[in-house]
């Protein structure tokens, strides 16, 4: 969508929310709010000049964090509805963007195919949306210990310390993933309450084996979330065959207890916008409190009381619902961009090992590209790998046409695993890692391993 075409969906949304405003009585803003207009266009001018100190998130030469530009109609929605300002904690707060959270949740939950009844609302981000989570497993298993991943998030060990609940880490096979038979090798000293599980590991993009895990964690007793904030909107690709993902995983989650998606990484929205379900309505019990006000506006459950948070922008749920009348949730809506990404990885991964030069660590399960800048199967100190990596990494910013990826310390336990011809003389190897979140890597992935292989 061009920057002009932007600026229409603006201007035009502003016009309508300015005819509503109109139907008030009128009033003079009070001249307390007042701002010289030359401060106030330098200091926007001066906004301009520090965002510059950026690196190109929205263009394809940028393919290093997980950082993919909202679309201009999620930002135009956002902007409109945050002209009102309204606030998600409770129906007189934003009735008319409650409703739509509702209603994007719906469609979320149908994504992952959960049976209704269930509940779920938006977060401010998935690090939030998975907090609430755990939060839930630990009432409902009190005293219990949280297994996740040694891949898992960095986020799920901290929100437990601050749960007060103990985690316990499983060991991840060659692949990323987590190893089952070590997670059915804990024992009762354990004490495992709910297994946590990642459909895309912030690292290598990596999906945990959730069939498996749900078929362990009902034989033990234990609660499966499941946190797919990374890869959660892959879903709508799951039956599509040239896609290749796993679908017996896909189709796994809809038997978890919960699920943790954001929209702000490959949902198109913009910071920050995450999302919470659980398939038992049941653990809104856990939510109760009680307000030294009261809102008149309804007397049915509002968001406020199944959320951790208070006030949350109805501007988010305003852009999710905008968007997806755009790009619905199914393989030829949002998925037609996921299916260009996992494209790009895919292609990535092919031409790497065709090189001769670059080792993929692991196989792409989603649109992350894990790369060591060796010959495959040759033998080398993971010290001589870590440094040619830096080195890689320093030149392709450094280049005439920059090219922005990121690197990853591949732990020992792991890597020895997916590399074992290396020579382990460090803890850490470090590799390179292109996220290619972006539909237009599909076009640019050739440059990125070319250059990266010349």
């Amino acid at each position: 969508m061009t920057e002009g075409r932007f600026r229409e969906l603006l201007a035009r949304g502003l016009d309508g929310i300015a005819r509503w405003e109109s139907t008030f009585r009128p009033f003079e803003p009070h001249e307390s709010l007042e701002v010289d207009p030359h401060i106030a266009r330098q200091a926007i001018d001066d906004l301009v000049a520090r965002l510059a100190d950026n690196y190109p998130f929205f263009h394809p030469d940028y393919a290093g964090q997980m950082l993919r530009p909202p679309h201009p109609v999620a930002l135009a929605a956002y902007a409109i509805a945050a002209r009102i300002n309204p606030n998600n904690h409770a129906l007189d707060g934003g009735p008319a963007t409650a409703m739509m959270e509702r209603e994007c949740v719906d469609q979320l939950a149908a994504m992952v195919e959960f049976r209704s009844p269930y509940l779920g609302h938006l977060t401010t981000s998935g690090t939030i949306a998975n907090l609430e989570a755990l939060w839930v497993a630990s009432r409902i298993h009190p005293g219990k210990s949280i297994a996740i991943s040694s891949e898992a998030h960095y986020t799920h060990p901290r929100m437990c310390e601050l749960l007060g609940v103990k985690t316990v880490v499983v060991p991840v096979d060659a692949r990323g993933k987590m190893d089952v038979d070590r997670l059915a090798s804990l024992g009762a000293g354990d004490a495992v309450g709910t297994v946590v599980v990642t459909a895309g590991t912030t690292a290598a993009g990596a999906v945990d084996p959730v069939a498996d895990v749900l078929e362990l964690a009902r034989e033990r007793g234990w609660r499966v979330h499941v946190d797919a904030a990374y890869g959660g909107f892959f879903q709508v690709l799951a039956h599509e065959p040239l896609a290749s993902l796993d679908a017996v995983s896909w189709e796994a989650i809809s038997r978890a207890d919960s699920i943790v998606i954001d929209p702000h990484k490959h949902g198109l929205q913009p910071y920050g916008c995450g999302a919470v379900l659980f398939a038992d309505p049941a653990v809104g019990a856990f939510y109760k409190h009680e307000s030294p006000y009261t809102y008149f506006t309804s007397r049915e459950l509002h968001l406020g009381e199944i959320s951790l948070e208070c006030s949350r922008p109805g501007a988010a749920a305003a852009a999710l619902w905008a968007t997806l009348r755009c790009f619905p949730l199914t393989a030829q809506g949002l998925g037609r961009s996921l299916f260009a990404s996992r494209m790009a990885a895919v292609t990535a991964y092919e031409m790497a090992r065709a090189t001769g030069a670059l080792t993929p660590v692991v196989k792409p399960d989603l649109d992350i590209v894990t790369l060591a800048p060796v010959p495959e199967g040759e033998r080398r100190r993971v010290s001589e790998i870590s440094r040619k990596s830096e080195e890689l990494f320093a030149r392709c910013q450094s280049a005439r046409r920059p090219l922005f990826l990121a690197t990853w310390r591949l732990p020992k336990a792991f890597g020895a695993l997916a590399l074992p011809k290396l020579t382990w003389d460090e803890e850490h190897c470090t590799v390179l890692r292109s996220v290619m979140m972006k539909p237009e890597h599909a076009d640019n992935v050739y440059d990125i391993i070319n250059g990266l292989a010349s």
